[in-house]
């Protein structure tokens, strides 16, 4: 079976940058990432392909999934004459399969030839690789069936569905760790449950939508930037009675809905933004900003940050003290 050739990354060179700030999960909190990770040990959690959480079906074909946090599992079913190019190009919009695939085939053969012209047959047990740029067919009288790794989350998913502008608000308690050890583990869980109910109740009365409690924080989504930034200044002040401090971070933007979670680029620099917060802070993006000239709210420059991974430098706002 030949293989696909593998094209190395390019090295990324170092920047010097001495005129900002270098904000990422390392920098600021070693334990605040996208899933803003509790010092809590997660607990093991098991769902079932039999009870899949979503099923797309395409012509031909569908695709079960189940989700834990960002990695989506999927087992995907073609049936005898399946062909990429005439059964999903409609729904993908595009010449070829634009996907990576990575998954292992559980039954059935699939015949993949790539935009170079190149052509490979996987079968039972074959472990596959697939780069963008290919069509595939079920070879033979037999289903096709996968599981699948790289492209479960989108395979066969219409290219403008289920994307909505929103307010993407992520919290963090600062210094949990040194909660933890001077309270110990029993009394930090209470506290830490007391913290979760306060900001439950503050996202219900501003009408947010809860996406993942992330251990000692919350990620949230908001119909409007303006509910976002007065529900994390309610979260704030509320928590503060049990005598703790948070940290939070809103960017506005495009999100993907998936089932009950939300992906996007937006989510990944609201996570950002929460990190570059210090403790009592409410930061936003510059262009949460814009969208809230008229509400009432006042913000003050916090600076020029460059967030990791998210490109060019950028100045993010700090809610006034006086604001709301």
């Amino acid at each position: 079976m030949p293989a696909f050739p593998l094209s190395p990354l390019p090295a990324l060179a170092a920047r010097d940058r001495p005129a900002y700030i270098e904000i990422g999960i390392e920098a600021s909190k070693p334990k605040f990432q996208l899933s803003l990770s509790a010092e809590i040990m997660p607990r093991p959690e098991a769902k079932s392909l039999r009870r899949p959480e979503q099923v797309r079906r395409f012509p031909n074909g569908r695709i079960e999934t189940v989700s834990h946090h960002e990695t989506t599992i999927g087992r995907i079913s073609a049936d005898p004459g399946w062909r990429w190019s005439r059964d999903v190009r409609p729904i993908a919009q595009t010449h070829s399969c634009q996907i990576h695939h990575l998954g292992v085939v559980l039954r059935g053969r699939l015949r993949v030839e790539t935009d170079a012209g190149e052509v490979c047959e996987f079968e039972v047990d074959d472990v596959y690789d697939i780069p963008p740029g290919h069509d595939a067919a079920v070879v033979g009288d037999e289903t096709f069936e996968a599981i699948e790794f790289a492209s479960a989350r989108i395979f066969a998913m219409p290219t403008d569905s289920d994307r909505v502008l929103a307010a993407v608000l992520c919290t963090d308690i600062v210094d949990s760790t040194s909660h933890l050890r001077r309270l110990g583990d029993s009394a930090w869980r209470e506290l830490l449950t007391e913290h979760n109910q306060q900001t439950r109740g503050e996202l219900n009365r501003f009408r947010g939508r809860e996406i993942q409690t992330t251990g000692d924080g919350f990620l949230a989504v908001f119909d409007g930037p303006a509910r976002a930034v007065r529900c994390a200044q309610a979260i704030g002040s509320s928590v503060a009675n049990l005598g703790l401090a948070i940290r939070a971070g809103i960017h506005t933007g495009e999100v993907e809905l998936v089932g009950t979670d939300v992906r996007g680029v937006a989510v990944h620099e609201a996570a950002r933004v929460a990190a570059a917060a210090t403790a009592g802070e409410v930061l936003v993006s510059a262009t949460t900003r814009l969208l809230l000239a008229g509400s009432g709210l006042s913000f003050e420059s916090a600076g020029i940050y460059q967030l990791k991974g998210l490109g060019d430098a950028c100045e993010l706002f700090r809610l006034a003290a006086a604001s709301g």
